[in-house]
């Protein structure tokens, strides 16, 4: 099945997914064309093609976030591309007056993870005073029809080449971003003891952590905080505004963004970088893992994957010299990444680059006396 029928049988699911009868068919336009399916958008008269009729009743998409806004709103639908664990509808939502909101829509569980993951990493961020980095803001976060909604603040994208000490400031600054605190631990309900049984010295018991969650959620929760740094807490970011060189750490004190790729980034207005999709945002990993992962997803695009990868580590330290890494420091740094979004394809049950022994293995079995 090649690309764009893919992306056509995808969209009809979609369609059925947020478009649910009855109602009145309205007719949409797919651009720049089927044979190129992109985007999926309210029919205007100039549009090439032919029309794609689509159900606009009471308990679509466009209603609901007509309701949750307060306004009118139309939505264009983005196509997405086949084959990636991280599928999921992308709408944007607009008023008479132009784009009101980005819309993320978790239908899978996998997505529904990372569409809660990033409402709350982009509310950690809203409480970090950020200098070069420019996050959306999130407008409203909640379920419709058992899916997972999040509207965020559309960013102004622009085209054109970022400046790499742009770019290096920014992977610096996200680097400095405090992992949240752990949730409080859970009350778990306890029977009343019998009075012969039972120690009444004895606290009640709790759960605390990943293992002892009592929802999805909170099992999300707990994860996202696992691995932060001690005691670290939205309000100790006051000292990320500072310019100061990052220290040097053998350890996995540092935060990354998780998907910092030349298209989830774009020159702002006022010099700054507008960053999106937070979905893969952690702490607790060496520096530089975000400036490897740019260089890599630049590499694929002309390179198959097992030369990408070499070539992450053979370049290494031109990479994360401006973060102060020295050159074993920064081969460590490359190999252990690679190692790293291996084990996601892993977790996420989906190989884009192919089975690691093809594509990874070659690379670090020539580095095993770094790890």
């Amino acid at each position: 099945m090649n690309d764009a029928r893919a992306r056509l049988r995808y969209l009809d699911r979609t369609i059925d997914l947020l478009f649910p009868g009855p109602g009145e068919a309205r007719p949409y336009t797919l651009l720049p064309h089927r044979l190129l399916p992109r985007r999926l958008v309210p029919r205007a008269w100039w549009h090439p093609g032919g029309r794609i009729m689509v159900r606009s009743g009471r308990d679509g998409i466009e209603s609901h976030l007509s309701e949750v806004f307060g306004t009118r709103l139309r939505v264009t639908l983005r196509v997405s591309p086949a084959r990636r664990a991280n599928r999921k509808p992308i709408l944007e939502a607009r008023a008479p007056d132009g784009p009101i909101a980005f819309v993320k829509i978790g239908d899978t569980d996998l997505t529904r993870e990372l569409v809660a993951h990033e409402a709350r990493t982009l509310g950690l961020l809203a409480g970090v005073p950020l200098k070069t980095v420019v996050p959306p803001a999130v407008l409203h976060h909640g379920s419709w029809r058992g899916l997972s909604v999040l509207a965020l603040t559309p960013l102004p994208v622009r085209r054109g080449r970022i400046r790499d000490d742009v770019l290096t400031a920014a992977i610096a600054e996200i680097a400095r971003i405090p992992a949240p605190p752990p949730p409080p631990p859970v009350p778990v309900p306890v029977p009343v003891p019998v009075p012969d049984q039972a120690s009444f010295g004895d606290p009640p018991h709790r759960l605390a952590g990943p293992d002892g969650a009592t929802s999805e959620e909170e099992a999300a929760t707990a994860s996202f905080a696992e691995g932060s740094a001690e005691g670290a807490t939205v309000a100790s970011a006051a000292g990320l505004a500072d310019t100061r060189p990052l220290e040097r750490s053998h350890g996995e004190d540092f935060a990354w963004h998780g998907d910092l790729t030349p298209w989830n980034i774009s020159r702002g207005p006022d010099g700054r970088l507008l960053v999106w999709d937070w979905e893969r945002f952690g702490t607790g990993v060496p520096l530089g893992f975000d400036a490897v992962h740019h260089f890599f997803h630049r590499a694929l695009r002309r390179q198959d994957p097992v030369t990408a990868a070499g070539a992450c580590v053979a370049r290494a330290l031109r990479i994360l010299a401006p973060f102060g890494l020295s050159a074993a420091e920064s081969r460590l740094t490359a190999v252990r990444y690679l190692i790293a979004l291996a084990d996601r394809h892993a977790a996420d049950g989906h190989t884009p680059l192919g089975p690691p022994e093809a594509w990874l293995d070659p690379v670090v079995d020539g580095q095993e006396a770094l790890l």
